[in-house]
């Protein structure tokens, strides 16, 4: 059985439930072409939805008790009060066991949900959950499993208001507040937003400040192109603090620059010139230039300069390297042995420290690049890479 599978997971759901789903929602996960730790800086980001994700099988019950099971997980589920107020929630909240920590992505989303819906109350619900997205690769399987459960909640107590177009956009917020508030992850706005907004064949341009976008078109098969993700395998929690260090970082120089974010840095000289930090000096630097790259980016498909693509990705790589600091080795590997094989660019994607990097290549040399990134993995006694070919689709839907 895959995620894709939507009677397959309403079968599982009828026999872990006794009863039969009331419908499927599928969220997916996403790739960030370009514009990386710009989106909590009010930045610009151009993400994609993939094809891959979460689903949720899910059923209202009405004694205000949210249920959570996963086909990934191996114990039997986890059950929380719908109410976050509730004694037991906090306390599940408080002090849940490290193997029921994922369910804080759909509880939180839950909870912030039924304190914003007081016209339609959020209640209790059954929910069974199926992935096909790596967990742990940077392609925001998190986000995917938040957006998925948003769906189903807001359809199944007639929250009309947030599955409008615009009230999708008031959905991203509302679930990335819940990875903020219960589960402890600061995230910017864009993964939610390309799980619920993106289109198929188009990247999406955003700006996180005032949440608008636009469709971008990505052609990337009819350019004679492959975006290849690179899953490294090297993987890190970004709870773990180093992402919430460069976010608290972020703020300490717009502080000091006098900005609201590093969205607002104007004059780029004169600015790392008022800051006597190096660290903060690079982290800056980082931002503003990222945030020139997506522009550029989104010029470029716009024009239909799709190949030309591959330079702003590697530039984006070494900034994300030198600048802001957060590259692994495994990434950094991927893209110089992929442009040694061909390649026209590539980078590290997600918030660093471990999981995937993606790669522009012209079709025809895209097994040539895999081989050459592999070989090189198995020169230093890493695990062998996976690989994925990312197509952009649809955002998150009903899909039974």
């Amino acid at each position: 059985m895959t995620a894709s599978d939507p009677r397959a997971l309403a079968a599982a759901f009828t026999e872990a439930y006794r009863r039969a789903p009331e419908g499927v929602w599928r969220a997916p996960g996403r790739v960030n072409v370009i514009g990386e730790h710009t989106d909590y800086n009010d930045g610009f980001v151009l993400p994609f939805a993939l094809p891959q994700g979460v689903s949720v099988a899910a059923a209202r019950r009405d004694d205000g008790v949210l249920e959570v099971r996963s086909l990934q997980a191996a114990e039997s589920g986890v059950a929380v009060p719908v109410d976050p107020h509730a004694p037991e929630a906090r306390r599940w909240r408080d002090t849940a066991p490290q193997r029921e920590r994922w369910a804080a992505y759909p509880a939180g989303t839950a909870w912030v949900l039924r304190e914003h819906a007081a016209g339609a109350p959020i209640g209790g619900a059954s929910l069974l959950i199926d992935a096909d997205l790596p967990q742990g690769a940077g392609l925001s399987s998190s986000a995917a499993l938040e957006c998925a459960t948003a769906l189903a909640l807001c359809e199944l107590y007639g929250a009309d208001e947030l599955l409008t177009p615009a009230g999708r956009r008031e959905l991203a917020r509302l679930a990335q507040r819940a990875e903020h508030e219960y589960v402890g992850m600061p995230c910017g706005i864009m993964d939610q937003s390309a799980s619920l907004l993106c289109t198929a064949g188009h990247a999406l341009m955003l700006d996180c400040r005032s949440g608008l976008s636009t469709q971008v078109p990505l052609p990337l098969e009819d350019a004679g192109l492959a975006l290849l993700v690179v899953d490294t395998r090297m993987h890190h929690e970004l709870v773990d603090g180093d992402y919430g260090n460069r976010r608290a970082e972020c703020e300490r120089a717009a502080e000091l620059l006098g900005v609201a974010a590093l969205r607002d840095v104007k004059d780029l000289p004169a600015a790392l010139n008022a800051l006597d930090d190096p660290v903060l000096r690079r982290r800056v630097q980082h931002v503003v230039t990222e945030n020139h790259r997506v522009e550029a980016a989104a010029g470029l498909l716009r024009a239909g300069a799709t190949a030309e693509l591959g330079a702003m990705l590697t530039a984006s790589h070494l900034s994300l390297r030198d600048q802001f600091e957060v590259s692994w080795p495994g990434a950094d590997v991927a893209v110089e042995e992929a442009q040694r094989a061909g390649a026209r660019g590539g980078r590290m994607v997600g918030g660093g420290f471990g999981g995937s990097a993606i790669v522009l290549t012209p079709a025809d040399r895209a097994d040539r690049v895999s081989e050459a990134v592999r070989a090189a993995y198995a020169r230093r006694g890493w695990q062998e890479p996976r690989f994925l070919t990312a197509v952009p689709a649809d955002g998150a839907r009903r899909i039974l």
